[in-house]
């Protein structure tokens, strides 16, 4: 059977939602050359525990910090260090929370200073790919309709998708069913029904979608060493247009800011 959620649930997890929305957002007024990942970290946990949330991701099966910061050839999974930030790089942030029983999910994906054009592009397919991904969030379609519309999205552009990582289901624990996978096919697949809540993630490669672990047991790395990008957001599937419960718009706001 599917899990679903009752609208109080969902409440709860509009919390956790938002929470680590604005959390990135906090990171995002952070990210420059010379920051340093664990520092970020830092701001992560405070800005958390300061709103009556713990981090979802400190000690969840042994992970040792509240960010997962993923940097140029890191797809996901990285664990913050001392490590110095450099112009040109990229770094994917993900950051969970945990409130009255329930998770927050959500990640998103740094530029530091100036980029290149063709990185430049890889960000804004992969956050493309997630919102075609959303679109399909609907009761009755199938977690395919999902998978297709991402994989489409990212391939027709000249990204590979990575196979082995996923998106999921998010409630009481972290990662529920149903897996989610950013490639597939329509029509395949768990069926979508109200009340479920899913995390999409699209992990998008400029070059092979072959991945490896490193020897830290975490950091999911590019066969080739090609750079790598990571957007995540939280929905509620419903009969006709998704819920979104977490968002960018925070983050937008900060870089808005910051251009004045």
């Amino acid at each position: 059977m599917p899990i679903t959620r009752t609208e109080e649930e969902i409440e709860i997890l509009r919390f956790n939602a938002d929470l680590v929305s604005k959390t990135l957002a906090e990171i995002a007024r952070r990210i420059r050359p010379g920051v340093t990942t664990l520092a970020l970290d830092r701001v992560a946990e405070e800005f958390i525990r300061d709103h009556g949330a713990e981090p979802g991701f400190l000690g969840y099966n042994g992970f040792p910090n509240t960010l997962c910061t993923s940097v140029n050839d890191a797809v996901v999974h990285g664990i913050p260090s001392n490590d110095e930030l450099k112009d040109g790089d990229i770094v994917s942030v993900d950051c969970g929370t945990k409130y009255q029983g329930f998770y927050g999910d959500s990640a998103y994906t740094f530029a530091v200073g100036e980029v290149s054009t063709e990185i430049k592009k890889l960000l804004q397919v992969t956050e493309e790919s997630l919102y075609q991904g959303i679109k399909q969030a609907t009761h009755g379609n199938r977690v395919g309709d999902i998978s297709n519309a991402v994989q489409v999205h990212a391939e027709s552009n000249g990204f590979s998708v990575v196979r082995e990582l996923v998106g999921h289901g998010l409630g009481r624990n972290m990662h529920e069913k149903p897996e989610v996978p950013n490639y597939g096919s329509k029509g395949r697949g768990s069926k979508l029904v109200e009340g479920m809540v899913i995390c999409i993630e699209p992990m998008i490669n400029i070059g092979t979608k072959h991945v490896y672990q490193e020897a830290d047991g975490w950091t999911i790395k590019t066969y080739d060493h090609k750079p790598s990008a990571h957007y995540e957001l939280t929905v509620v599937v419903r009969k006709g247009e998704p819920q979104v419960l977490s968002t960018f718009k925070h983050i937008e706001e900060v870089y808005k800011l910051l251009q004045t």
